[in-house]
């Protein structure tokens, strides 16, 4: 039976990851296990009571990030109060927008940025509450205008 569910991040660089997803998102570090040499092992910042987590690349042993020039297969979406203001406050610290921030077909005000660190964040808050059917009809409509 599963219990929880953490998103786990491999980053070049995790203390400036660390550091930017507090400037960014607000995180807070919960803790780091730091390698003698100052690599970081493993990390839990905590994002208003949701942990993500995150380590820099071990390259020895096939774990590395994404390339921040590359596409990448995963987006985190990260529901918010207000995504004006966090995609503004993502890339004054150091995120470039992917997709700036509009009214969405299903109900959310959101944009998408890239991190430094190759990570996609969709960014989002609720602008009205639909019902699935509407969500598919609005889609369904979206996808034959093209």
């Amino acid at each position: 039976m599963i219990h929880e569910l953490f998103a786990y991040l491999c980053v070049n660089d995790a203390a400036a990851a660390i550091d930017f997803y507090g400037k960014a998102f607000g995180a807070v570090e919960k803790f780091r296990l730091s390698e003698p040499g100052g690599r970081i092992g493993h990390a839990e910042l905590d994002f208003n009571g949701v942990t993500l987590m995150l380590a820099d690349e071990y390259p020895e042993y096939g774990i590395l990030g994404p390339d921040p020039a590359a596409s990448t297969p995963v987006t985190i979406h990260l529901h918010v109060d207000d995504a004006d203001e966090v995609v503004a406050r993502a890339v004054d610290a150091g995120a470039r927008i992917e997709r700036p921030v509009q009214d969405e077909f299903y109900g959310e005000r959101g944009g998408v940025v890239r991190d430094p660190f190759g990570h996609r964040w969709n960014i989002g808050h609720s602008i009205e509450e639909l019902t699935a059917e509407e969500m598919q009809r609005r889609y369904t409509a979206l996808m034959e205008g093209q």
